[in-house]
């Protein structure tokens, strides 16, 4: 499948992984963020020069799964 016809797929809470991908186990979902707003951690108060529960607005955004378990925050590439 194109990238254009995977994402309304992940929009919808599906899982999206791809062949070629370096490593077993890793695929993409879409996290829904926090638009009202969540409270800060002290992590995230300390990198944005907030206090610790400060709101802390996100925005939707995809995440990988990582084959060696972490996740991150994931941009399509040009070849995707």
């Amino acid at each position: 499948m194109k990238f254009e016809e995977v994402l309304p797929l992940i929009k919808e809470g599906k899982k999206a992984l791809r062949t070629g991908w370096n490593g077993r186990g890793m695929f993409v979902v879409r996290q829904k963020g926090y638009p009202q707003g969540i409270n800060c951690n002290k992590q995230t108060a300390d990198a944005w020069d907030l206090n610790e529960g400060d709101l802390f607005i996100v925005h939707p955004y995809l995440q990988i799964k990582n084959s060696d378990g972490t996740h991150a925050m994931w941009v399509p590439s040009i070849g995707d």
